[in-house]
């Protein structure tokens, strides 16, 4: 069976475990009539791990760090939208607080991923 680079980043794989996560709360979103929300909310979620498997495919450092740059800002993206989801009652505080640390989780490694590019 045939696998990409990006597959084995770890990056990728806990971006692919947060949109997942993402998934079923646009799906309860979708149930609720709240199109756009769900919308939104899947829309930055495929972008972290959609900018890591772009990225992962160019043959330079400087093009996947640009990428991962990316990659990164749609998770702040997404802590926004969690955020404000909470606010409005969408999801539980809970649901929040453990978004927020997988992004931050993510985050933290994607930086420390681009470092090691950068070496």
């Amino acid at each position: 069976m045939a696998e990409f680079r990006f597959q084995k980043l770890e990056i990728w794989q806990i971006a692919i475990e947060i949109a997942d996560t993402l998934f079923d709360i646009a799906d309860n979103l979708e149930q609720r009539k709240l199109f756009r929300f769900a919308d939104q909310l899947r829309g930055a979620g495929m972008s972290m791990s959609n900018n890591i498997a772009e990225g992962s495919g160019s043959s330079f450092k400087k093009v996947f760090n640009r990428y991962l740059d990316d990659a990164r800002n749609s998770a702040f993206e997404n802590a926004n939208i969690a955020i404000l989801l909470c606010r409005r009652k969408l999801i539980s505080e809970k649901q929040k607080e453990d978004i927020l640390e997988d992004l931050d989780k993510f985050c933290r490694k994607t930086s420390s991923f681009q470092k090691s590019l950068n070496r």
